[in-house]
């Protein structure tokens, strides 16, 4: 997976490219942990996101949580394979995407 970050005015906009599994979701975790503090928005740009495994759902839903304390988390581009895990999981009812 690849992943490629912008930041600006505390946007922080984070693409994904591949896909988020268990191995993957370790490096996107890593990432959040060294760059969400003083975020506002953090934009996951999941337009080339081909699949997401729970691991990765779980790195998405702790984003969610720590955005909910300082600003505002959106995921735009969802894939319909993507997306179909979120509403199974009912994620898609906690999270606002676009």
């Amino acid at each position: 997976m690849e992943i490629k970050t912008a930041k600006e005015d505390g946007v922080w906009t984070i693409a994904l490219d591949g896909r988020l599994d268990t191995l993957t979701s370790r490096q996107l975790e890593a990432e959040l942990r060294t760059g969400i503090e003083g975020v506002k928005e953090l934009v996951f740009d999941f337009e080339r996101l081909s699949y997401i495994t729970s691991a990765g759902l779980r790195v998405v839903s702790a984003a969610q949580k720590v955005m909910n304390r300082q600003g505002r988390m959106v995921i735009r581009n969802m894939q319909e394979d993507v997306r179909e895990v979120f509403d199974v999981t009912g994620l898609s009812d906690l999270m606002e995407i676009l």
